[in-house]
C-alpha cells in the first residue's frame, strides 16, 4: 500500500504566520496561526523582525502538522505566500536591524510609505520598468524602499548584503540557497523577465541604484513558481519540527497565492472575463490571460507571476478590511456591537438593505492611505460626505455602510479601468476575509454587477501555496495540480433589483475623485 504524502502551505500575512497541512485532494487537514509583531517608530514607518516571523512560522507549522495528526516524516513538500515586505540582512547574513530593540526591526513592511518621494522620482524618470507598473512607481515596491535607505540612512545601506522579498528569504533561511521568485522580482522590483530583458540599468543609473544589484545580491535570472528549490537544512527542519525530506518549492506573493486557489483551476485562453479579488487587510485584484495587456494605474503585466503562460495584471486597494476595523474603532459606538462588531453590523444592514438605501446620503472616500489602483496616488487622503447631527450610533451604522460600499466601488472602477484596456472581466473569485460576511459577498455581486464565485476551500491563500509545494514533488503543472483538486465553488449572482441603488451611490463615489475616475 503507498504511503500518503501531504504538503504545507505557509502563509505570512501582516498580522500573523498561518501553516496549513494538505493531502493531495487539496483538503485541508491541519491549520494553525501564530502573530506576528509590529513596530511602527514613527508615521509612514512599519517594521517587523524576521527572528519573530520565523518564531512565528515554527510554532503554527508544527501546530498544524499535530492538528492534522500526521507524522512529521510524511510532509513532503512545502511553499510560501508572502507579503511584499522587503527584508534586510548584513554582509554575514545575520538581521540588519532599522530600529533599535531587542527584535532586531529588519524588514520594511509592505504598507511602510516612507519613500513616497522616492518612488515619485522614479515616476518622473518614465523609464522603460514603469510601462509595466501602470505607469507609476509605488513607495511599497523595493527599489523606492532601498533608494530611501541609500538617501537617507546610507551607513545602514552600505552595511546591507542581502534584501530581498519576505518569501524569498524564508526560501533561503529554510534551505540555504538563494533563488528569487519570478512573482517577487517581476511584481515588485523592476525585473523584467521577458527574454533577453532581465534589470533595467538605465532606469537604475537614472535614479543612482546602479549597485543595488550586487548590494541586495540581485540574481541576473528569476525562479519560476513552483520551481524545486531544495530540501530543508538539518536545522530549520529540527525547529519547524518537519524533516530533511521535506522539499521547499519557490513560492509567491501572498495574494497570487489566494489567485492561484481561487482563479488557478479555471485559467484557460478565454480567462480575460475573470478576477481573482483577495480581499481582506487590504484586496488585491489579479487578472491573468495569455496576452500582454498594459493597463495605466493597474500593475503589470507580470508574465509568469502567476503561473507559465499567463500574464497577469493586478489592482489594489491598501486599506479595506483594516478601514473597515479602522471605523468600528473610530466611534465610540463600535463598542456596543459585541466582540464580533463586523459580523453584528453586516446582520443588521442587510436587514436595512431590504427596505432601501441604509444611508442614500453618505459616501465615503476610503483611500485613507493613499489610491493604489486605478489613480496610483500614495497621497490620496479619506473623505467621509453627508454628515448629519444625529444619534452616534446611527451615524456609525451609516458610516460603515457607506465604507462597505465604497470598498465595492474601488474594486468597481478597477474592474472599468481593466475593461478598458483588454479585459472583459464579469466573474469575480473572491477570497480572504471578506469572503467570510453575508454583507460584503452581495456587496461584492451586486457593486459590481459581476458573479461572484465563492471556493468552499476554507483557506484559498494557504491552498494556493500548498498548490505551489504539490506540483514542486510531484513534477507537474500547478494548473493542471490546481484542476485536479476536491474544493468545489458556490456561484452569487447580481440581484438585478439593487442596480439602480448602486448605480446612484456609485456615481456619488465617483464624485468624491473629482472627475480623475473619467
Amino acid at each position: 500500500m503507498t504511503e500518503t504524502h501531504y504538503s504545507l502551505g505557509v502563509d505570512i500575512g501582516t498580522g500573523s504566520a498561518r501553516a496549513g497541512v494538505f493531502d493531495d485532494r487539496g483538503e485541508l487537514l491541519g491549520e494553525a496561526k501564530a502573530p506576528i509583531a509590529m513596530h511602527r517608530p514613527q508615521e509612514h514607518h512599519v517594521e517587523q523582525s524576521t527572528r519573530d516571523i520565523w518564531r512565528a512560522i515554527c510554532d503554527a507549522t508544527r501546530r498544524a502538522v499535530d492538528a492534522a495528526g500526521i507524522e512529521p516524516a510524511r510532509v513532503k513538500s512545502l511553499s510560501v505566500s508572502a507579503t511584499c515586505s522587503l527584508v534586510l540582512l548584513d554582509r554575514q547574513h545575520r538581521p540588519l536591524a532599522l530600529s533599535t530593540g531587542d527584535e532586531g526591526w529588519n524588514i520594511i513592511v509592505w504598507m511602510d510609505h516612507r519613500a513616497t518621494a522616492e518612488a515619485e522620482l522614479c515616476t518622473a524618470t518614465g523609464a522603460a520598468p514603469l510601462a509595466n507598473l501602470g505607469g507609476v512607481m509605488s513607495p511599497e515596491m523595493q527599489i523606492p524602499k532601498l533608494m530611501w535607505l541609500k538617501r537617507n540612512r546610507p551607513a545602514l545601506y552600505d552595511s546591507i548584503g542581502y534584501a530581498g522579498d519576505l518569501g524569498d528569504w524564508l526560501g533561503y533561511h529554510c534551505t540555504g540557497i538563494d533563488r528569487r521568485s519570478v512573482c517577487t522580482l517581476a511584481c515588485k522590483w523592476t525585473f523584467d523577465p521577458r527574454p533577453n530583458r532581465g534589470w533595467d540599468r538605465d532606469f537604475l543609473a537614472q535614479v543612482d541604484m546602479t549597485d543595488v544589484l550586487e548590494r541586495a545580491a540581485l540574481p541576473a535570472s528569476a525562479a519560476a513558481v513552483g520551481e524545486p528549490l531544495g530540501p530543508l537544512s538539518e536545522t530549520a527542519a529540527a525547529e519547524l519540527g518537519l524533516t530533511t525530506d521535506c522539499l521547499f518549492a519557490v513560492g509567491m506573493i501572498d495574494a497570487y497565492a489566494g489567485a492561484m486557489g481561487t482563479l488557478g483551476r479555471s485559467l484557460d485562453a478565454h480567462s480575460a472575463h475573470r478576477l481573482a479579488v483577495i480581499a481582506g487587510t487590504s484586496t488585491c485584484h489579479i487578472g491573468a490571460q495569455p496576452e500582454r495587456r498594459e493597463v495605466p494605474g493597474v500593475w503589470g503585466p507580470y508574465p509568469g507571476a502567476l503561473c507559465d503562460g499567463f500574464v497577469a495584471n493586478e489592482g489594489g486597494q491598501s486599506l479595506t478590511g483594516a478601514l473597515l476595523d479602522h471605523i468600528v474603532a473610530l466611534f465610540s459606538a463600535g463598542g456596543d456591537f459585541g466582540d464580533d462588531p463586523h459580523g453584528a453590523l453586516s446582520a443588521l444592514l442587510l436587514a436595512r438593505l431590504a427596505e432601501g438605501d441604509p444611508a442614500p446620503e453618505l459616501h465615503v472616500r476610503p483611500d485613507f492611505i493613499g489610491n493604489r489602483s486605478p489613480l496610483a496616488d500614495p497621497e490620496l487622503r479619506g473623505a467621509i460626505d453627508g454628515l448629519t447631527l444625529e444619534s452616534p450610533r446611527e451615524t456609525f451604522i451609516k458610516v460603515y455602510w457607506a465604507a462597505a460600499t465604497a470598498l465595492v466601488y474601488g474594486t468597481r472602477a478597477i474592474i472599468e479601468r481593466m475593461n478598458a484596456n483588454g479585459y472583459a472581466i464579469d466573474t469575480l473569485h473572491l477570497s480572504g476575509g471578506h469572503n467570510r460576511s453575508p454583507l460584503l459577498r452581495k456587496l461584492y455581486a451586486d457593486g459590481t454587477g459581476c458573479r461572484v464565485v465563492l471556493s468552499e476551500a476554507p483557506e484559498p491563500v494557504l491552498l494556493g501555496a500548498a498548490i505551489i509545494a504539490m506540483a514542486a514533488r510531484r513534477h507537474e503543472n500547478p494548473l493542471a495540480v490546481a484542476r485536479s483538486l476536491a474544493p468545489g465553488e458556490d456561484l452569487l449572482e447580481p440581484d438585478a433589483a439593487a442596480r439602480d441603488l448602486h448605480d446612484k451611490r456609485y456615481a456619488a463615489f465617483r464624485q468624491l475623485f473629482d472627475g480623475r475616475l473619467d
